[in-house]
């Protein structure tokens, strides 16, 4: 049982907190700063350590600190713990399967002061550019949670650059656009409503799965994004569906809808709280599968669902959206994501553009057309 004065209190995430004073100076002044444990004893244990390591440093001596060194693997799960507390359910699964998979593995029973700054050599060649970028982020942050709750000094990892040109992501051709309409306006039901209305909005899949009738203003047109769902791993072998807030808070946007998905969103109206589920959300792997009916239905390739966002975007730039507009209409943060990730001009696209500049070149020439040499 925790006693007055020791600075000990249960959370009420059941972990047990402990604080303990240092001077900043930084700040010029005292501040505090926490350890955590499953248990009472073992909060109270760590907070004698910390405060053991304090005085060894006040007085000089150091013994105490290479008696008791503090692991990557201890502080990594403290930083984790941080983690589930203060960010999105979502981030927290992506953070600990990165740790789980790539980095305990290489330092688990390391201490962080011995962690070599030639750890990006540790990291595994076969890891995919994407990974290799989330493994480089998660260290530099349990890096820096070790700096600033035990002063320990460990040289940040250069942020990741890739060494591979990253491919243009695919988007359907107007061909393939035509088919796939046609098949969704021939006997449309909610599922066919649904990739519709991806196609005229470039919502994210969960994002269109988490929608409720309350999130549609039918008198001014407009769709509001307030919330997405995804099926999230619960640490065991099992899965569970969240509905959590949007991605980012730029992707709390409002879409303004055009006037065919209005009339269509009108026709499938009815009393249940989600437009395409009933009083909880559509499973996202239920759209996907459907999604893929239809694209056999409309003699069609296989294809993600997440291409009808990217073919969204680039009909848009195509048909003269300026970038700004458009990030904002697919909850980006920085043009630039739109730019360099999902802004993707044909080469019909690119044909008409130079053909333009050639007509141009030519009526300076006075003829039209550029002479033959």
């Amino acid at each position: 049982m925790a006693r007055h004065g020791e600075n000990i209190r249960k959370r009420k995430d059941g972990r047990w907190e402990g604080r303990y004073a240092v001077f900043s100076e930084e700040k010029g002044k005292k501040i505090y700063r926490s350890v955590y444990a499953d248990t009472y004893n073992g909060v109270r244990k760590k907070l004698e350590l910390q405060k053991n390591l304090l005085k060894s440093e006040a007085s000089g001596h150091t013994g105490q600190i290479e008696a008791h060194p503090i692991l990557f693997s201890n502080t990594a799960k403290e930083w984790l713990s941080e983690v589930k507390c203060d960010k999105k359910i979502s981030t927290y699964v992506k953070y600990r399967t990165v740790y789980k998979k790539h980095i305990e593995p290489l330092l688990q029973e390391t201490a962080v002061s011995d962690v070599s700054c030639d750890l990006a050599d540790m990291i595994s060649g076969h890891l995919s550019e994407s990974m290799k970028k989330s493994v480089y982020c998660v260290l530099n942050q349990i890096f820096k949670y070790a700096s600033q709750k035990y002063g320990i000094e460990v040289p940040a990892l250069k942020k990741y650059t890739f060494t591979v040109r990253k491919k243009p992501v695919q988007v359907l051709s107007k061909k393939e656009q035509e088919k796939l309409v046609s098949a969704l306006n021939q006997k449309t039901d909610v599922y066919k409503m649904a990739v519709l209305l991806g196609l005229f909005t470039g919502l994210r899949l969960g994002e269109l799965c988490a929608l409720k009738w309350s999130d549609i203003d039918f008198g001014n047109k407009i769709l509001m994004v307030r919330r997405t769902v995804q099926r999230l791993s619960t640490g065991s072998s099992g899965t569970v569906l969240v509905e959590t807030a949007p991605k980012s808070e730029y992707s709390r946007r409002e879409i303004p809808l055009p006037e065919t998905a209005v009339t269509l969103l009108i026709k499938f109206r009815n009393k249940n709280e989600y437009i395409f589920g009933v009083d909880k959300p559509l499973e996202p792997r239920t759209l996907q599968y459907h999604f893929k009916k239809i694209l056999k239905e409309a003699n069609l390739q296989d294809k993600n669902f997440h291409m009808l966002r990217h073919t969204f975007s680039t009909n848009c730039i195509e048909r003269g959206t300026d970038v700004k507009s458009l990030s904002e209409l697919l909850g980006h943060s920085d043009v630039q994501i739109t730019l360099n990730r999902y802004v993707h001009p044909s080469m019909e696209t690119k044909r008409q553009y130079l053909n333009s500049l050639s007509q141009f070149y030519g009526q300076i020439n006075g003829h039209g057309v550029l002479q033959d040499c």
